[in-house]
């Protein structure tokens, strides 16, 4: 296949890709990944390069623009002070150390594995974010050292295996606590970053056999490249919405979308 033919019609589905990813990870708090891994799985297998490693490039690609995508929504949502730094700095250790775990993970399966944890995932999430209830609650208040200690390694390899920067989960996890939904959003997108690090350092260590072109250790370049100048803009522009706009409408049609994605994606890995 000449690459060059195909380069140009790339850029422009990135570009789309990385337009709607950025104002979701700003907007909803549920990290842009969640719409990237899918749509680089679809686009890479249309341009002929499906292989056994595929998804390890979609999910190593996907944290590695969220390095982009979550400090330039943490930097919008910290203008407006709505981001909990003593909650990251107690929680970063944990955190990281996760990230870790699951690129260990994440090299060692298969795209087909990987296909069907993504839907599975994927589908819990998109059925809390349909009918969870802000109203929920756990506590009034963010538990202590021992629930850090397990849960931040989980959410940690678990958003790493799904390619997310960990807004899915942080954002329930927090306002299940009784943290206010502008609040937990804006904590989210710090997560994000503190996963994404040191995940894709370890990535671009991990090379994949037949990978699409211009793939460095698991990370697709051009991807990265298109898909983080596209969402440094849009990242800010979902962080300024979600401050004017309530997002439950949205977040349901989102849930929904993501419900038929996951579905799809678990029919490819099943039958």
């Amino acid at each position: 296949m000449d690459h060059l033919t195909t380069i140009l019609p790339l850029i422009a589905i990135l570009l789309a890709v990385g337009a709607v990813a950025g104002v979701l990870a700003g907007l909803l708090g549920v990290g842009g990944g969640i719409v990237l891994v899918p749509a680089f799985f679809y686009l890479f297998n249309g341009l002929g390069y499906g292989s056994e490693g595929l998804m390890q490039v979609c999910v190593a690609t996907s944290m590695a623009t969220i390095i982009i995508t979550s400090t330039r929504s943490v930097t919008a949502h910290a203008r407006k002070g709505a981001v909990d730094w003593q909650l990251l700095r107690d929680w970063a250790p944990a955190v990281a150390g996760g990230a870790l775990l699951g690129v260990f993970l994440v090299t060692r399966l298969d795209t087909h594995a990987l296909t069907i944890i993504f839907g599975t995932l994927v589908m819990a999430i998109a059925l809390y974010m349909a009918f969870g209830k802000q109203s929920w609650r756990i506590a009034e208040g963010m538990p202590g050292r021992g629930f850090r200690l397990w849960f931040g390694p989980l959410m940690g390899a678990v958003s790493v295996l799904l390619g997310i920067g960990g807004g899915s989960i942080s954002t329930p996890m927090q306002t299940l606590h009784g943290i206010p939904i502008h609040r937990a959003v804006a904590t989210s997108a710090g997560f994000g970053a503190i996963m994404a690090v040191p995940s894709t350092a370890a990535f671009l260590l991990t090379p994949v056999e037949n990978a699409p072109p211009y793939t460095l250790g698991a990370i697709n370049i051009p991807a990265l490249v298109v898909i983080g100048a596209t969402t440094v803009v849009t990242a800010a522009w979902g962080a300024a919405l979600a401050h004017r706009l309530d997002p439950k409408p949205l977040k349901r049609l989102f849930a929904g979308f993501l419900m038929l994605v996951a579905l799809n994606m678990l029919r490819k890995a099943l039958f």
